[in-house]
């Protein structure tokens, strides 16, 4: 009889167990970012964190969610990628505004589709007529200013443009099995790559004034977590191998905030005014 209870209890721990894990795997992935979004809020500046943190995570989220499609994995991994996207959107949202708020001298807007007044003027200038029929809608595809748009539509937009895109090539190839696998590649590359954005804009501002080290060293171990929870599950090879790449980024942004802690200093003191 004790065996009996023994066997119903440890079933039981272990379901619970396992429940927890899968809900630190949906919720754990946003926790980073409730430090970064709540020192931007705080201090009114975004310059110290990179956006292309957020476009890298959208791209890799949409493919994972279009990998699930081909190659069934465990469910809670794909609401973490659905509330990944949620969590990025709101994070962009609260950069734009801020940027705009900042701006001293009203700059040119910068939007990935033109609004048709705009598109208008720019029509007008090209064939000496003003007014005239309603124009099309175009892409303003300047490279310079890809992903640095000024209003967050663009940044829904553009994803849409991909989502549908990625969305239609996966239903058409869904029975190939190389690109299905390449597709789940691609998505946990991407998302290996995280840090990548970050090391950059660390690296070009010699400063990680504005990034919150909070968030990095919430990466780390939610990476750390994230691999070891891809290898016991067995997860796609994908996935573990790409964890294991992240936090090793992640780790190179700490070497980074140590490296740069005198500057990072100096540009805090500057920015209070000290």
């Amino acid at each position: 009889m004790d065996w009996i209870i023994s066997d119903e209890l440890g079933l039981t721990v272990g379901h619970l167990v396992g429940w927890g894990a899968a809900g630190a795997m949906i919720i754990g992935g946003i926790a980073p970012y409730i430090p970064q979004y709540r020192q931007i809020k705080k201090t009114q500046d975004a310059e110290g964190f990179s956006l292309y943190v957020c476009l890298t995570l959208l791209i890799a989220n949409t493919l994972r969610i279009l990998f699930w499609f081909g190659k069934r994995y465990e469910i809670p991994l794909l609401l973490q990628s659905i509330v990944m996207n949620v969590t990025m959107f709101i994070m962009i949202h609260l950069c734009v505004n801020v940027r705009k708020k900042n701006q001293i001298i009203r700059a040119r807007e910068r939007i990935f589709t033109a609004q048709p007044d705009e598109t208008a003027r720019w029509l007008g200038q090209q064939s000496g007529v003003t007014g005239g029929e309603k124009p099309r809608r175009f892409y303003d595809m300047d490279r310079k200013y890809f992903w640095a748009w000024t209003d967050f539509q663009s940044y829904v937009d553009c994803m849409l443009v991909f989502s549908v895109l990625g969305a239609a090539i996966t239903y058409l190839l869904i029975e190939v099995s190389p690109f299905v696998e390449f597709i789940g590649f691609l998505a946990v590359f991407t998302e290996a790559m995280l840090g990548a954005p970050q090391i950059i804009k660390n690296h070009q501002n010699k400063s990680t004034e504005g990034m919150s080290v909070s968030m990095v060293i919430m990466w780390t171990c939610g990476d750390v977590f994230k691999t070891a929870y891809y290898v016991i599950r067995e997860a796609p090879t994908q996935f573990w191998v790409c964890g294991s790449l992240q936090v090793t980024l992640d780790i190179v942004i700490l070497l980074q905030v140590w490296w740069f802690r005198h500057n990072t200093a100096a540009a805090r003191r500057l920015r209070r005014g000290d």
